[in-house]
């Protein structure tokens, strides 16, 4: 029963881990359309990335916060993508 139970733990574990490495904030908005949604998406994946170094830097000893703003980082990169989209549809197109 103890067995299970580790390997249940363990696997929840590497599957969080992979997770989170797999989720990155991408940087897709269009800087000559939308400069400042590129930058605030540019500063994004910067803030990841000093995320990344504060887990590495802390043995990833952060008892899941470090990986919940991670996560909020790639919904919030994504949510500026849809603000982005959104502000493109609502612009008449040139012909």
């Amino acid at each position: 029963m103890k067995i299970k139970a580790g390997l249940a733990i363990l696997c929840v574990t590497i599957f969080t881990s992979v997770m989170t490495v797999a989720q990155e904030p991408v940087q897709n908005i269009d800087k000559d359309k939308h400069p400042n949604l590129a930058t605030a998406q540019k500063l994004i994946a910067e803030a990841n990335s000093y995320i990344v170094t504060a887990q590495k830097d802390n043995k990833y000893d952060m008892k899941g916060n470090a990986s919940k703003a991670r996560q909020l980082l790639v919904e919030a990169s994504a949510e500026l993508k849809q603000a982005a989209e959104t502000a493109n549809a609502a612009t008449p197109q040139k012909k």
